[in-house]
Parts: C-alpha cells; sequence; structure tokens
C-alpha cells in the first residue's frame, strides 16, 4: 500500500511532493485546510450576492477587468475561463510534472486564500488518487499563473480535454474519470480562474528540476572522490580549518561530503597524497562544489516557499473579511535561484572536465597514457573526453540566461513576465548533460584506481559506484567503441537521479 501524504497548505516539501507526483503515495487533505477553504469561499459567496466588485468573479479578467458581469454570466462565468484559455502547445509535458502541478495547486488551496469551493480540492485528489493525469502541451506558460498550460489542465478535470488513465492509455477526460468513479465537479464563481491562474505547474516543475538536481550533485561528488582516489590527491584543502578561513555558503558541507565519501579509502586522513599541491580542478572541489551546494540550498529555500504559497489573484483574506488584487502570481526569484543553480553546475561540469584531462595525463598521474594498457598502442579512454566537452557545452547552452521583455497580453495590462517556467525546464536539461558528464569522470576514475590496486580500498559506498561502473563500462584493453558502453552508465545512473 501507498503511503499518505497529509495536504495542509504549509509543510509541503520539493522531496515529498515528487514522491506523491510518482504515485508513490495516496493524499489526503487536512480538515484545517477544508475549513479555511470554507472560510474562504464564503467571502466570494458574500461578494456574488452584494455585487461586491471582485475581479475574476463579479468582473472581468485581464483587459475587460472594469466590466461587470450580470447574474447570468456568472452561471457560465467559470466555464468559459477555462475554455477560452486552454491553448498549450506541444508535446505532452511528462506525467510526473502535471501530477506535480496538480499537487501544488491543491496544496495551495487549502492555504484558504483562493476562494474556491472545497469541492474543487475534494475532485483534485480524487483523480490524483485515481493516477488520472490530464495531457498538458508543454508550450504555453510566461510565468505568470502558468495561465493556458493550467486551463488546459483543467479542461481535463472538467470533462473536456484528454488525460491518461491509470493504465497508461489515454481517453477523454470525462471517460477516464467515469471509469474511475469519479464525477467532474459542478464549477461555481471563482472555481474556472482557481484553476486556471495560478503558479502551480511552474512551482511543480521547480520542485522537480531541484530534487533531481539535488540528486545528480550527489552523484558528482562521487564521481570527484573516485578522482581524489585515481589521481591520488592531496586532501589539505579540504581541511575544515583551512576552509573555516573563508566562509562561504557551501564549502564546508560539499568538503565534507567527500571526505565522509573518502572514509575508508587509501587517502583517508590524506594518506598516498602524491603532491604537495594538486591542479585547480582537484585543490578547488571545495570551492567550485560547494557553490553548487549553496545555490540548491537556496533554490529549494524558494521553492519550498512556492509550494506552500498563494499564487492567485484576488486573495481571500478571511481574517480582516477582504478579498484584494495580487500580484503572487509572478516569481521572478525563485526564476533568479534556478538560473543560479544552472550557472553554478556550469562550473562544477568544466572541473569535472578539466580532471579528465588529468586523469588521462601521465605528466599528471604517472600511470599511462589515456590509462591505455601500456605498449598497448590503445587510445584507451581518451575518446571520452570528447563525450564530456560536448556534453559540457549543450550544458553550458542550457545554463545560458533566459531573456525576459516585456509582455504585450491583455491589450497592454499584462505588461511584465518571469523565466521560471524556461529556467526550471533548462535545469532539468542541464543535469541531463550533467549527468554524461559524471558518468564518463567515474569510468575514467575508475580505471586509473585500478591501474593503481586501489580498488580494494574504496570505501563501502565508492565501493558500489565501482561495480555499478564495470557492470556498464568494462576495462577497456585495446581500441574499442566506447559509446553503448557510456550510455550504459549514463542511463543506471539517471535512474538515480531521475525524480
Amino acid at each position: 500500500m501507498p503511503d499518505q501524504l497529509l495536504l495542509d497548505g504549509r509543510s509541503l516539501t520539493p522531496q515529498t511532493l515528487v514522491r506523491a507526483a510518482r504515485g508513490a503515495t495516496n493524499v489526503a487533505l487536512s480538515r484545517d485546510g477544508i475549513e479555511r477553504m470554507k472560510a474562504s469561499r464564503a467571502l466570494i459567496d458574500d461578494a456574488v450576492s452584494s455585487g461586491k466588485p471582485v475581479y475574476g468573479v463579479t468582473r472581468g479578467l485581464g483587459a475587460r477587468a472594469a466590466e461587470t458581469l450580470d447574474q447570468e454570466a456568472l452561471a457560465d462565468f467559470s466555464y468559459s475561463t477555462i475554455r477560452g484559455r486552454a491553448s498549450a502547445t506541444g508535446n505532452p509535458l511528462p506525467d510526473t510534472v502535471v501530477r506535480a502541478g496538480m499537487l501544488v495547486r491543491l496544496n495551495t488551496l487549502l492555504i484558504g486564500a483562493t476562494g474556491a469551493h472545497p469541492d474543487i480540492a475534494d475532485h483534485l485528489r480524487n483523480c490524483l488518487n485515481a493516477n488520472l493525469t490530464p495531457l498538458v502541451g508543454e508550450t504555453g506558460s510566461i510565468s505568470v499563473a502558468d495561465l493556458l498550460q493550467n486551463a488546459t489542465l483543467a479542461m481535463a478535470l472538467i470533462g473536456e480535454g484528454p488525460m491518461r488513465s491509470a493504465d497508461g492509455g489515454t481517453l477523454d477526460g470525462a471517460e477516464a474519470m467515469a471509469a474511475a468513479g469519479i464525477a467532474p465537479p459542478r464549477l461555481g464563481p471563482r472555481d474556472g480562474l482557481a484553476l486556471a491562474s495560478h503558479s502551480g505547474l511552474s512551482s511543480g516543475l521547480s520542485a522537480v528540476a531541484v530534487v533531481e538536481a539535488r540528486r545528480a550533485f550527489d552523484v558528482a561528488q562521487s564521481a570527484a572522490a573516485l578522482s581524489l582516489i585515481g589521481f591520488r590527491g592531496n586532501l589539505t584543502p579540504f581541511d575544515p580549518r583551512v576552509l573555516a578561513q573563508r566562509p562561504h555558503a557551501g564549502i564546508q558541507s560539499a568538503a565534507s561530503d567527500v571526505l565522509r565519501l573518502l572514509q575508508g579509502s587509501v587517502l583517508e586522513g590524506n594518506a598516498n597524497a602524491r603532491r604537495i599541491q594538486d591542479p585547480l580542478s582537484f585543490r578547488n572541489i571545495p570551492q567550485v562544489h560547494g557553490a553548487v551546494a549553496a545555490a540548491l540550498d537556496r533554490a529549494e529555500a524558494d521553492v519550498t516557499a512556492e509550494i506552500n504559497g498563494v499564487s492567485d489573484n484576488p486573495v481571500t483574506l478571511v481574517d480582516d473579511g477582504d478579498i484584494l488584487s495580487s500580484g503572487n502570481f509572478l516569481a521572478p526569484q525563485l526564476g533568479d535561484s534556478l538560473a543560479g543553480l544552472s550557472r553554478a553546475y556550469v562550473r562544477l561540469a568544466l572541473a569535472q572536465v578539466a580532471r579528465i584531462s588529468k586523469l588521462l595525463s601521465t605528466r599528471f598521474t604517472d600511470l599511462p597514457l589515456f590509462l591505455a594498457d601500456p605498449d598497448s598502442g590503445s587510445n584507451g579512454l581518451a575518446p571520452l573526453t570528447k563525450t564530456a566537452e560536448a556534453a559540457a557545452m549543450s550544458l553550458a547552452q542550457a545554463a545560458s540566461p533566459q531573456p525576459v521583455w516585456p509582455s504585450i497580453g491583455a491589450d497592454g495590462v499584462e505588461d511584465v513576465m518571469a523565466d521560471t517556467w524556461h529556467t526550471a525546464a533548462a535545469l532539468r536539461d542541464v543535469i541531463n548533460h550533467g549527468t554524461t558528464v559524471t558518468a564518463a569522470e567515474m569510468a575514467i576514475a575508475v580505471r586509473a584506481i585500478e591501474l593503481r590496486g586501489d580498488e580494494g580500498a574504496l570505501g563501502p559506498t565508492l565501493e558500489r559506484i565501482r561495480l555499478l561502473v564495470r557492470e556498464h563500462v568494462p576495462e577497456v584493453a585495446d581500441n574499442r567503441p566506447l559509446g553503448s558502453a557510456l550510455d550504459g552508465l549514463v542511463s543506471a545512473l539517471r535512474e538515480r537521479v531521475a525524480a
């Protein structure tokens, strides 16, 4: 039986979100969250009955915000809000991303600041627990409430769009829900806007990207530790007394993690170091990897705020009895932190490429050139340098700053946009290419370790990784193709990274 995830609007973490998005947990709703939704809904009902001007409830949307909706229009406005904006295009998003967006929307409804009817939360929970996933195109978000993609998702939730069933088939949403014993909700005022206008998909995609980045970083830390052993590196730059002299965030944790991985190895306690001072790609592992660790912490904090925050417009303030216009749907801080994480990962990948080149050089290692068998005439693992460089180039391209310009939407009313969606998608590309660089570093480091005869002194974690490498990349005794072997290792590492 899957575990249960109790959503309360306040305590969701990126890790638990991703786990639930992958179907590993059943979702339950806190009683307090439902009560907050009821109180929030009461403010909307009062505004409708009194005719109070409220954006998207008794007044129009976007450039039509000043237009008053008559009572007859109110009955259908939620449906027309969804139908008129369901214009996402392109290939369908991965199910994990769509479900992450649904979970964020569900969790944030329970904060009680949206005004949606509690039945909307029940419906989202039922679809998630039945493993029903709307099909949503990948193109449509400018990170101003993910409007087109959310509306496309909502079309399936109301039974008017395609949905993937639990067995992987694609059905009409109404048919898929009927087969699962779920009836489409009856939308009232504010409900359509609550489903269409929020930043749940950007936040969900960001959470997936950050969780994958954290796992990829852990794998890269292991690769660095293997390289240090293969190089017989000097660990004095990892000494916490040295690093404390320049106490930047992330450096100490990155260095201590590498030292932990090296416990039980031939380098433990700085034994067997060959040089007083190593090349920078080895010596500066704490600084380069520490920058990634710090960027990860910032991105994770920003994602956590988003998935437990209100991205709606308008916002209901139950304690004060107010309904106020909001700009909470824009999240440039999150976009900036994701972009910073990608840029930090560029430096990490380039340092990996530099370590690869040193491990293949007799001048730096005192090992055979290209780690080939002596006198074999083989290029050994040298071809993997180009693989690593090519992946690093693609990674750097993905990490390039996303251009942001004034929006032209809503007849000039919506004239600002953000880059959260695109930087989150780019971060996933960065991690994808980075895993290839890490696989190449691991394969080369393991060969160097074995040529030194140190494979019996790696410590338990690194020994497991060495065996994983050897499962996919056999020893290279002569010239032979390496592409499929490295592909196998990359796939195995991506299984560890994939959220």
